[in-house]
Order: structure tokens, then sequence, then C-alpha cells
């Protein structure tokens, strides 16, 4: 774990290979510090925001070990791994990645308009971006975001490679001891994410970790919007698809509808944690955003990225990019988020991490916190070396 080429040395670099149970048990051995310090960090985050012991985090988990693996056995089986490789139980590793899930499983509804602001702020932050065909003037494709989390869990998070034959190979930043979130995969495909908030609906659905891996173990794009639009997912997120064909496109999903977006007429496509395509019926009579600074980091993401259309290198469109996804309008709850010392600990938001894929060259590059306070620099693979690269 490490490399000369790590973007931070306090980002580690974990790569998997094998069966799902070998790909766990390395994973787990690897990450097996961050994996006690998310453990550590959700246990307390949960107790104060939630009334939450552990043990009443871990029942709840339970409830989706069936779902998880009716949905995708060889990912049940890795996280069983990457248990037994971090010294862990099962529950607590399906546990981080159903927290989100988790987080909503108390009223298991929608959540009202009058949810105080502290508890609308629970869903997963982020600004994603597309720059599709036309919209870097180097001519490649690109495709990121800036990864908005609370800021005590900026030491749980890794950099993981996992090569999976025939299955494409993946680059994903992930927390610890997930099997899934943000990443690109080498048939081309990458994948942002931002969630929407909240639920509807009584039925148990699939949690979002599972359905983002699903993507990107996808070696297709029809592939990739069919785990989407057939998927009932638990709670609401929205996916932001890029493909190095130069097509993007937004689906916000919910446990009822999915409706779509596509790029402007420039080739750029900027998602936050609102709906933007529409909202669906089911919440239309009392709708609000979960997080009123989606609000501003969309229009000004916008506003940034539209430089990279006047950019003619590499250097330049990482430049034009940087500068866009630091801006602090809204400071400290802005594009690039900054923790709010009057805020408690576990309620400080922060950009823990913002990445940046080439996917014409499949270069993948991170920013190992907030942007404006970190270049992009490049992780040791590229997206098309090993199994499953496109020509």
């Amino acid at each position: 774990m490490g490399s000369p080429h790590t973007p931070s040395a306090d980002l580690p670099l974990v790569e998997i290979s094998g069966a799902p149970r070998d790909r766990g048990l390395a994973y787990g051995t690897a990450a097996r510090d961050r994996i006690a310090a998310a453990l550590e960090f959700y246990e307390r985050a949960f107790a104060e925001q939630r009334g939450l012991s552990w043990g009443g985090v871990l029942d709840r988990a339970r409830g989706w070990l069936p779902v998880c693996r009716d949905f995708d056995a060889d990912l049940a089986t890795e996280m069983e791994g990457i248990a037994e490789g971090a010294g862990a139980d099962l529950l607590d590793v399906l546990a981080l990645n159903v927290r989100g899930e988790i987080i909503y499983d108390s009223s298991f509804t929608r959540m009202p308009a009058d949810t105080p602001a502290e508890e609308r702020e629970a869903a997963d932050g982020c600004t994603s971006f597309a720059l599709a065909e036309g919209a870097a003037g180097d001519g490649h494709v690109y495709a990121g975001q800036n990864w908005d989390w609370r800021h005590g869990t900026k030491d749980t998070i890794v950099m993981l490679r996992v090569v999976q034959p025939p299955k494409p190979t993946l680059i994903m930043q992930v927390e610890a001891g997930q099997v899934g979130r943000h990443g690109a995969n080498s048939a081309g495909l990458a994948l942002n994410a931002n969630g929407l908030g909240g639920r509807f609906g009584s039925a148990t659905g699939v949690p979002q970790t599972l359905i983002r891996r699903r993507v990107l173990d996808s070696a297709g794009l029809t592939d990739a919007l069919n785990v989407l639009l057939r998927t009932r997912a638990h709670i609401a997120s929205n996916a932001l698809l890029t493909h190095r064909s130069g097509y993007a496109v937004d689906v916000e999903t919910t446990p009822g509808p999915c409706q779509w977006m596509y790029p402007d007429d420039e080739g750029l496509l900027v998602h936050g944690n609102h709906y933007q395509a529409g909202v669906p019926p089911q919440l239309a009579d009392d709708y609000r955003p979960i997080a009123a600074d989606s609000l501003i980091r969309v229009p000004r993401a916008r506003r940034g990225l539209r430089a990279a259309r006047l950019a003619r290198t590499g250097d330049e469109v990482r430049k034009a990019v940087r500068e866009a996804m630091s801006d602090h309008l809204g400071y400290p709850e802005s594009l690039c988020t900054h923790p709010d010392p009057a805020k408690s600990e576990v309620r400080r938001w922060s950009t823990v991490l913002a990445n940046l894929v080439d996917l014409t060259s499949g270069e993948y590059r991170v920013a190992a916190g907030n942007p404006c306070e970190h270049d992009f620099l490049p992780v040791p693979w590229n997206l098309y070396d090993g199994p499953g690269g496109t020509p």
C-alpha cells in the first residue's frame, strides 16, 4: 500500500485482484487501520446525530444482508473477505456500506419539509461534472467531482484498483470498507454520484454502494444504464455517467421514478444535491433541497468549467477545472467546502477529495482534499492498463 506516485502520503493506494473473497481479504488487510477509523467515526456520528448505539446500527444493517446477497452474491462475498482481513464483523463492514440507508432507516419515509437543517445534512454531498464532447478545448473527454462529506472521514478514504476479469478493471475512491462509490473503469465509463436526500415508499431497496459498484462493473453504457433504471434503490441518489466516446447522461434515481438530463449545447453537464431534471411527484407537495448550498455550487461550477472550452492542452484543462472547483462563494459551504468550526466535529463537512478523469487518455487524477489547496495529481494506474482495457 502506498507508492512514490501517490497523490498524497495520507491517501493509501490499494490494489486487489482474484476471486471475490480473495479481493475482499486483500482489501480488508491493506485498509485495516482505515476501516477501524471509519467504524470509530460512524459509531460517534450515529450516537450524536441519531441517538443510535453501534449495536442499534448493526441491527438495522442486518436487514440488508439478504438484499445484498440477492442483488450481487459476489459483492456480498467480497464484503465477507473485507471483514475477515480487517478483523471486523461482517455486519460492521455492511454498516459502512449502508450508512446512508441507515441514516434514513428511522423513518422509512420522505424527509418532512420542517425537518431541522442539521438533520437534512445526512446525504452525500458532491458536485459532479462531465466535460463531454466539445466541452474541453484539447478534444479530450473528462469527468470528475468535488466529493463533499463529513470532514471526520477524511482519514478513512482509500484509492482502490480492482482487477477482476472478465469484468472491467476499476479505479475508485471509497471510504475504507466500501465496495463502491465514485470511479471509472477500463471500458471507458466514469460514474460520479450525488445524494438527493430522503426516501419514499416502504419496500427495502438496494444500497447505493452496491448499485454504484455494479454500474462500474458494466462493460457498456447500456448495461450501466440498465443497472440504474432497473434497480430499486433504497434512497434517492444522482448518477452522472460519462463515456470516453463523448457521451454523458445524468440519471436522478429514487425508490420510485427516474428522470434524466443531458449535457448542454457546449457539452457541459453539472449536478449537485437537488433535483434538476424534475421533482418526483411523490415529493412535489413539500419538496425542499437537502442542501441549500447546492443551489450555489451548481451554477458556479458551470460558470467556471466553461473556461475548459478555451484550453488547448491537458495542463490548461486541469488548471481551468481546478480553478472552477476551488470556488468559495458561500464559504465555508461553497463549491470547495471547508469545515465549519462552529459545528460539532461529526457535523463538519469538507471537500474530502476531488477527482478528474481523462477518459480519452485513461489518466486518473485526484486532489487529496480541497482543490484550492491540492493539485490534481495522477495515481500510478492508467484506466486502460491491464485486463479489460479499451484499445
